[in-house]
């Protein structure tokens, strides 16, 4: 009697010591908090040199952090840039390369191997995934009237809410800045009549406001930023939180949203981990892939076969360390037909257009904004200037090639340059090597427009659908089975 009674108290002190170990053990890891913005490119926040748009608190934390400069997006689009960026996956490789489609269940998520390892997940704001996304959360709060117009409202309650014994993943997934303009604490807050429109976009008044609204939008991101970090201070828990703010694709304007330059998938990136002592700048390419694996190794968990991506840890500990020598994206169905890839390296930039015979105005939400109706105007009136008219221009060129130091924004396309011919073979085979190794597929039958291509500002918005609206193609990679392929291509 006694002999069971030494062993039950001796099974009983070594579960209480390996539970101290496992508390232990949890206690020391990260907490992890994503902010991710709604249409908003790189160089749409004031960290990354705007003298316009406000926004002090992501300023702020970007001086306890470390800005990111070339940090890319696989895809230009809403949905499939979000299933890209939680599961490490390029988007044909997810199985849901085209806006509001979804990957298959049996796809993982950084938040699903976060969750499994001790962590308390959550998100609140625009979800936007797929089904098989949420098995990777405790706690999703997607409802609209709780979250509010911009999709922030409930992010400091899930933190107050959250179990204190276990170490954090929260998403928070902001409407900011996505069309259409609403009601909005920070309106008014960007004058129009002191701002200057980008030079692809005309300068009057009607710009200036879209603008404006625009940027009132990033600033109620910035506040309930803001709002976040100054809980985790109060919770003592702001030195042990690996803080993110990106967002899943270039601005709603003509010349930015689905596009494959640096206005579209270029997206701004401040990582701060107050603990690791991380700050500066870092020029290094990287891929928003590569988020989940960087998370992953963070946690201390294991990084699966299923990311393509690799951490990028060694730039946080380094900034100065090179890190990819190419990025890729791609561009699918998003309202209108389309099949585009792109390839990055540290000094140019080549793009593959396989639906060049239409012309690149923009998504719905774009063509039916006051910003197109003024290039339209301008176009019909004979004033458009060739930067303003790149989007009406078709047939495209098959092929695009820019010089990433001479030429910032993309505006001068050398694909016939003599002296880069070389250049522009390597960036080709290096794109048709990805293509081959990720899987990737140009179907004979790709999704159609859902949309005429009849362009409408807000006052007449076009909604007008076709026959084909509502029917999907065969997805690119499809044939491949791509959604079993883990190669991530040339590095």
């Amino acid at each position: 009697m006694r002999l069971n009674s030494i062993y039950v108290l001796g099974l009983i002190i070594l579960i209480a010591l390996t539970q101290c170990k496992k508390s232990q053990k949890t206690e020391n890891k990260p907490n992890f908090i994503v902010f991710i913005a709604d249409d908003v490119s790189w160089d749409d926040l004031s960290v990354y040199g705007n003298e316009y748009v406000k926004t002090p608190n992501i300023k702020s934390l970007s001086s306890d952090g470390l800005v990111f400069k070339n940090m890319y997006l696989t895809t230009s689009s809403c949905s499939p840039s979000r299933n890209s960026i939680i599961t490490g996956r390029y988007p044909h490789n997810t199985g849901a390369p085209e806006l509001h489609s979804q990957p298959p269940l049996e796809m993982r998520t950084v938040a699903e191997a976060l969750k499994e390892g001790g962590y308390y997940t959550a998100l609140s704001g625009k979800f936007h995934m797929g089904a098989y996304a949420r098995r990777g959360f405790n706690l999703i709060i997607e409802d609209k009237k709780l979250n509010g117009l911009g999709g922030e409202q409930q992010w400091v309650k899930t933190l107050e809410d959250r179990p204190k014994d276990k170490p954090f993943f929260m998403w928070y997934a902001s409407i900011d800045a996505h069309r259409s303009w609403g009601e909005n604490n920070f309106s008014g807050t960007h004058d129009p009549e002191g701002l200057t429109p980008p030079e692809y976009l005309v300068n009057d008044y009607l710009t200036k406001q879209d603008l404006g609204n625009y940027y009132d939008e990033i600033r109620r991101f910035d506040h309930y930023i803001g709002e976040v970090v100054a809980t985790l201070k109060k919770q003592k828990v702001y030195e042990n939180t690996v803080i993110i703010v990106m967002a899943d694709n270039g601005r709603p304007f003509p010349h930015s949203k689905t596009r494959l330059n640096d206005q579209g998938v270029k997206t701004p990136f401040i990582l701060t981990y107050k603990k690791n002592k991380i700050s500066g700048e870092t020029s290094s390419l990287i891929s928003a892939i590569d988020i989940a694996p960087t998370i992953l190794e963070y946690a201390d968990l294991e990084i699966g076969k299923n990311y393509q991506g690799k951490s990028f840890k060694k730039v946080l500990d380094n900034p100065d360390t090179p890190f990819r020598n190419y990025v890729f994206a791609e561009h699918n169905w998003h309202d209108y037909e389309a099949h585009e890839r792109m390839v990055r390296s540290k000094d140019f930039m080549y793009i593959e257009n396989n639906r060049n015979q239409f012309a690149q105005r923009g998504p719905l939400d774009a063509i039916n904004s006051d910003s197109f109706a003024s290039l339209l105007a301008q176009l019909h009136a004979g004033e458009i200037s060739e930067i303003q008219k790149e989007i009406f221009l078709t047939p495209r060129s098959k092929r695009e090639f820019y010089d990433m130091e001479k030429d910032f924004f993309q505006r001068d396309n050398l694909i016939g340059e003599k002296s880069y011919q070389e250049a522009i073979q390597h960036l080709e085979s290096i794109l048709e090597k990805w293509k081959i190794e990720t899987g990737d597929s140009q179907p004979d039958k790709i999704t159609k427009d859902w949309y005429e291509k009849r362009p409408g500002p807000v006052k007449a918005p076009n909604s007008l659908k076709t026959s084909h609206h509502g029917k999907r193609g065969e997805f690119p990679g499809a044939s491949k089975n791509a959604t079993q392929i883990n190669n991530q291509g040339p590095f």
